[in-house]
């Protein structure tokens, strides 16, 4: 009996021995780490939809999930984009449903299968929406990677679609999806054979392969999404027609403003004898007198010439006063040789009438009760009323016949319509550069818009009468510059002169008349109160007039500039 027991030791210990050795020689059942067949069945429908059913199967048993990802954005180097959409997205193996869950991201669609080890194929079915794109020659082309975004490799692919008529082309492509190459076949697209078939071999994961096929567009229609990227190259194209477009509203644009110009803002013709507001008029054998005509003001002379009150008229304006004796500018010791010269105004009983825009302006200087207005306190007291003596000059000058409007309400409502049509350009230039390729054509009208905030400022226009006295001031201009300053009257020189200068300080040539009142001083004594009108410091001499005066009309612009 102890033999026999010793025996079944013995025997149990070499069947445990080969059952081990069993187990290490037999294979081991383990997942599949590739796609042994990639088979697709897919059907363009006429409506341009795509139809597929792909068959994966394995050698071995299939991984516990697979996952494949769908570009649903393709970007082409024209910055175009295709949008495309996955439906009716299912998954099973042997008629049992697996449950694939669908996943959408910017640009992508994901379908994640949970397989459960499934030993049998698995089918993927999914429709596709917007693959049928629109070509040349009035073409549909159906191009769709039937493989693309899986995370294993494929031993083998082929995909056979089934068309609704003859296609007038096909082609394959296979690879690397950002510079894929040739499929290692494809076939079909014949009379004897409508289906092309699609066949490639050895895709490793992440792979594409796409298959396109092309019909007449009455074959298969087209159901592309397509949608342009924005940029600022497409949306100010140069394109012919964009850029043809811009020029044509720019050039009729400058037509239209130049035809504006001409008819509303050119001055009206005068076929009479230039009219003057002064000259100098002959008294005697080599003298000739200075004489103001119609009690036209100097102020009124530059607002003709440039259709603008600006700083000059105003210094003007108050010499004028001083020399027709409702003003006197006395000149005030310096303080330091270092210190800014510096005038003040004192207020005198003119003979003559004042204007509106006179009265105003010699009250703001020289108040008849108060203290005299010193030049350097001359923007606080003359910018309270400026723009009443600029009201009141422009309305003189219409009241005169020079202009049919006030000069200043012509380019305020030109203005007005320029900024407004600036804004609606601005907006339009918006709306085009965001939605179209013709922001250049906005462009065009912003320009339009600003030429006529710019030509605006041209558009007052002189009547016939504000024309005649225009050329008159040239025929004074060219006398006041040439004129001999030795023909004045003997013994009124200095008033003569004097009555000229405001005029003079308007149309140019003052340095010449201020350096002839100069060259008249003839003794060492000085003369601070030769003048009615301008009186100086107790060392002063008339040959510091014409420093003393260009320094006084520098000064006041500048600080009516300032205010």
């Amino acid at each position: 009996m102890a033999k026999w027991a010793t025996g079944f030791r013995r025997l149990g210990a070499v069947l445990a021995v080969a059952v081990g050795l069993l187990a290490c020689i037999a294979p081991s059942a383990r997942a599949a780490d590739a796609v042994a067949s990639y088979l697709v069945k897919a059907t363009i429908n006429a409506d341009g939809t795509l139809a597929v059913k792909a068959t994966l199967t394995f050698n071995g048993a299939a991984p516990d999930q697979v996952q494949q990802v769908f570009d649903t954005v393709v970007t082409t180097a024209d910055r175009m984009e295709y949008h495309y959409r996955l439906t009716d997205v299912a998954a099973s193996t042997g008629g049992k449903d697996l449950g694939a869950t669908v996943s959408e991201a910017s640009g992508s669609t994901t379908v994640t299968i949970p397989t459960g080890g499934a030993s049998t194929a698995i089918e993927l079915d999914y429709t596709v929406h917007g693959a049928a794109m629109a070509t040349a020659n009035d073409t549909t082309t159906v191009a769709w990677p039937y493989l693309q975004g899986l995370d294993l490799a494929v031993d083998l692919f082929e995909a056979v679609v089934e068309v609704p008529g003859l296609p007038t082309l096909i082609d394959c492509e296979a690879g690397d999806p950002a510079s894929p190459g040739a499929c290692t076949y494809y076939s079909g697209a014949t009379h004897e054979n409508f289906n092309p078939t699609f066949h490639h071999e050895a895709a490793t994961p992440g792979q594409v392969v796409i298959g396109v096929v092309r019909f007449p567009t009455n074959v298969v229609a087209v159901n592309q999404d397509v949608r342009e990227i924005w940029s600022l190259d497409r949306a100010f194209s140069a394109a012919p027609l964009p850029l043809g477009i811009a020029l044509g509203v720019l050039v009729l644009g400058g037509l239209a403003l130049w035809a504006a110009h001409r008819r509303i803002g050119r001055d009206a013709t005068v076929g009479g004898d230039p009219v003057l507001v002064a000259e100098f008029a002959p008294i005697g054998p080599g003298q000739s007198e200075f004489r103001v005509l119609d009690g036209v003001r100097p102020g009124e002379v530059g607002t003709l010439v440039d259709e603008r009150v600006d700083p000059i008229d105003v210094t003007a304006t108050l010499l004028d006063l001083a020399v027709r004796g409702h003003l006197r500018i006395t000149e005030l010791p310096l303080e330091s040789a270092h210190a800014t010269s510096d005038w003040t105004f004192a207020r005198r009983q003119g003979a003559d009438t004042l204007l509106d825009y006179e009265h105003t302006l010699l009250d703001a200087v020289a108040p008849v009760q108060g203290d005299p207005v010193q030049v350097s306190n001359l923007a606080g007291s003359v910018g309270a009323v400026i723009g009443d003596v600029q009201s009141q000059l422009y309305d003189e000058v219409v009241k005169r016949g020079w202009f049919a409007r006030r000069p200043d309400s012509t380019r305020n409502q030109w203005a007005l319509i320029g900024w407004v049509g600036l804004g609606v350009a601005v907006v339009v230039t918006i709306v085009l550069a965001a939605f179209t390729h013709f922001g250049l054509a906005g462009l065009a009208l912003i320009a339009i818009a600003l030429g006529v905030v710019l030509v605006g400022q041209e558009m007052p226009a002189r009547t016939a009468t504000g024309t005649g006295v225009l050329t008159g001031l040239d025929v004074l201009r060219g006398s006041l510059l040439t004129q001999p300053v030795d023909t004045l009257p003997t013994g009124r020189g200095y008033q003569q002169m004097s009555a000229l200068l405001p005029y003079a300080v308007v149309l140019g040539g003052k340095e010449r008349w201020l350096q002839a009142m100069a060259d008249s001083d003839d003794d060492d004594l000085p003369d601070s109160t030769d003048l009615d009108w301008y009186h100086g410091p107790d060392s002063w001499h008339l040959a510091d007039l014409p420093a003393s005066l260009a320094n006084f009309v520098t000064t006041v612009q500048g600080t009516l500039f300032s205010r």
